[in-house]
């Protein structure tokens, strides 16, 4: 090693005995974590230096394997009373036999940890149950919202599993802002949300966004795409209806005379807003003429009459 490294008792640290169960040291952290944990202490580095110590030992203690290991270290130090001497009896520095216990990617934990695991071994793994991937402090999961919502912007209490400060994943509210525009895909960052690494400081949890499906409206990247049905007189003869926008506000359609079905209309500024800013897509309308079905008589004979005077061969609705 080339220099002295202190031995830790990390029994001592969790205020356990070597005979405790696991279930005793779990309960131990829990309790520990609770007390010492950061942002319970804002500011308060000899609280993250103990959050840090006992964050440590429960690395060790709380893994059978690694359990096993510390105790066999341990035996031998108190033997020989020498840290580098007990590293060397009990199978060299680090594990014997090739084993091998990932705990991540960076650093954080001390030199009687390197010592005892090997060089390079530290990280930033939390010990949480649930399903959490804990070699990356940061987190993702996702956040459904619609196309009301994307226009509008705003915020959003969600009810999402998170890790809390004793090291488990419980439900928390947590309010989240969805920024007007956003697109699908896009992803929003909660600083501080996300797991727990060695030296007591939070990742980030970050909430991918996915875009339910609208009966009414699609959305183009900021155009806005809808459909309305247009009666046949007024396809023929021009218009002026009314429609109800995203934000069910009533917008007026000009329907100019002579259009056709499947002719696409565009209300320019109707649209989303852009992602931070103040500027709109537009409103696609797709017109769709409905054809009459339930003509009376007399409609029939001047639909007849309005066929024959183009040159057109309509069935004689008298005959």
């Amino acid at each position: 090693m080339g220099r002295n490294v202190d031995y830790k008792d990390y029994y001592q640290v969790l205020g356990v005995t070597s005979n405790s169960s696991d279930e005793e040291i779990k309960r131990a952290y829990r309790k520990l974590a609770r007390k010492y944990h950061p942002d319970v202490n804002p500011g308060d580095e000899q609280a993250a230096g103990r959050f840090k110590e006992i964050n440590e030992a429960y690395q060790v203690l709380g893994d059978s394997s690694k359990r096993m290991h510390y105790d066999r270290f341990g035996a031998d130090y108190r033997r020989y009373g020498s840290v580098e001497e007990a590293a060397r009896r009990s199978q060299g520095v680090g594990f014997g036999g090739g084993q091998t216990f990932d705990f991540g990617g960076g650093g954080g934990f001390s030199d009687f940890f390197d010592q005892l695991f090997g060089k390079g071994m530290g990280g930033s793994r939390a010990a949480y149950q649930g399903g959490w991937q804990p070699h990356n402090a940061d987190v993702e999961s996702e956040i459904k919202t619609t196309l009301q919502e994307i226009f509008q912007g705003g915020t959003r209490i969600l009810n999402l599993r998170v890790p809390s400060q004793d090291g488990q994943i419980r439900n928390r509210k947590l309010e989240i802002k969805i920024p007007r525009g956003v697109r699908g895909g896009a992803k929003i960052r909660l600083p501080r949300e996300g797991s727990i690494r060695a030296d007591g400081t939070k990742g980030d949890l970050y909430l991918k966004v996915s875009v339910l499906h609208d009966e009414n409206f699609e959305r183009r990247g900021d155009n806005l795409v809808t459909a309305v049905e247009v009666p046949l007189t007024e396809a023929v003869l021009g218009a002026s209806i009314q429609l109800a926008n995203i934000d069910r506000t009533a917008i007026t359609l000009k329907i100019p005379p002579g259009t056709q079905s499947g002719a696409m209309l565009r209300l320019k500024g109707q649209g989303l807003y852009q992602l931070n800013s103040q500027q709109r897509g537009d409103l696609l309308v797709k017109v769709v003429i409905q054809i009459p079905t339930d003509l009376g008589i007399e409609e029939r004979r001047l639909m007849f009459q309005f066929g024959k005077a183009r040159g057109e061969n309509p069935n004689d609705p008298g005959e």
